[in-house]
């Protein structure tokens, strides 16, 4: 290999300053001679390629190098924030890489999916709808999904939304065949499930977010005993009302209820206000009366220990006490009356001394 050996000395576009001709580059400080790079990847295809020594191989050779280099370095693959890689290996799944700078074998040995996982998708259950600048209208209603059979057998028109993202991008493409069929047809099934088990008052009033969460829990147990890659994020009820044909009914029946609900709450209401006021009303006469009973015995006790105290001083001394009793008796006896005073000493007709008048007379000027 002549032409090999004419820049054995150097590098074609001339050697370095300082540098010696072998291309050794002491010390690390020069990259290898390119020349003498191909010169040794000849010799060892040379090993195995008869006539390779010819000197029309070596462009074919650098080539054929170049082209090996560019293949194994178009095994590089960058994985977005919001997607997953899935590695399949001559069509066959292998294995999920998480987003970065990833590398396989090149194609055709293995190629890369690179699914987005973060995406929220939606699957209406009962009615189709449309999307229009993000915001969402029913388009029509689909009786064959909507409606359902209660608990307490009665029929419910109920439409809702599933909202699920992919959670392992491997299982999601290779694991069921139709993921959109799959969740729609688990939703529908995992709802009348939880409908059936319920009565219809719950379900067309306040006991939606109940049974939201507990077909969201049946939904994502079914698609992990398929492996189905998807994870369930929310379940919305669009609508829950009775059939079309008894709609009118139902609510007059509402009505009533909520009329027989207001006239209890009312009832109680009144209750509440003259409960209290009749039990104070009730603990303020026993008050009263367990004082009234204080004071009378107080009294009576007062009395016949007045009368004990009289008795004995009237047995120490009759007479005394005996006018005692009959001057207090008359002062209260004479106090409370009008009185004329006559003096039948004086032989005639006292001169009259009005002294009620003067009573009245006294009392008014006061």
């Amino acid at each position: 290999m002549s032409n090999g050996n004419d820049f054995k000395g150097g590098s074609p576009w001339g050697s370095p300053p300082g540098g010696g001709g072998n291309g050794s580059g002491r010390g690390g400080q020069r990259p290898p001679n390119i020349d003498e790079v191909i010169e040794k990847l000849q010799k060892i295809i040379n090993k195995f390629i008869p006539g390779g020594k010819s000197s029309g191989t070596k462009p074919i050779m650098f080539g054929l190098v170049l082209l090996i280099v560019v293949w194994a370095f178009s095994g590089l693959y960058r994985v977005l924030p919001d997607e997953q890689g899935v590695v399949l290996r001559f069509g066959k799944f292998v294995s999920t890489t998480q987003p970065g700078l990833n590398y396989h074998i090149p194609y055709p040995v293995e190629s890369v999916l690179t699914p987005k996982v973060t995406k929220v998708n939606r699957i209406d259950v009962g009615f189709r709808a449309a999307s229009d600048s993000g915001r969402t209208s029913g388009i029509g209603d689909v009786p064959e999904e909507s409606l359902m059979l209660t608990g307490d057998e009665n029929i419910v028109n109920i439409d809702f939304s599933v909202f699920w993202v992919i959670k392992d991008a491997g299982n999601f493409l290779f694991r069921i065949q139709s993921p959109v069929e799959t969740v729609k047809a688990a939703s529908e099934t995992a709802m009348r499930e939880v409908i059936a088990k319920s009565k219809l008052q719950p379900i067309l009033t306040k006991g939606r977010s109940t049974i939201e969460i507990e077909v969201q829990e049946i939904i994502q147990s079914i698609l992990d005993e398929y492996e189905s890659g998807i994870q369930i994020t929310q379940v919305q009820t669009q609508k829950a009302d009775p059939p079309d044909q008894v709609i009118d009914a139902f609510r007059d029946v509402q009505a009533a209820r909520a009329d027989m609900e207001r006239s209890k709450n009312e009832a109680e209401a009144y209750a509440n206000d003259v409960i209290p006021r009749a039990r104070g009303d009730a603990a303020k006469i026993l008050q009263e009366a367990e004082a009234y009973k204080k004071q009378v015995v107080a009294a009576a006790e007062g009395e016949a220990s007045r009368f004990v105290a009289i008795y004995n001083e009237y047995a120490k001394a009759k007479q005394v006490t005996q006018e005692r009793m009959y001057l207090e008796t008359m002062e209260k006896v004479l106090a409370d009356i009008d009185k004329v005073i006559i003096d039948r000493k004086a032989g005639g007709v006292v001169p009259y001394l009005p002294l009620p008048e003067l009573s009245k007379k006294g009392s008014s000027t006061q």
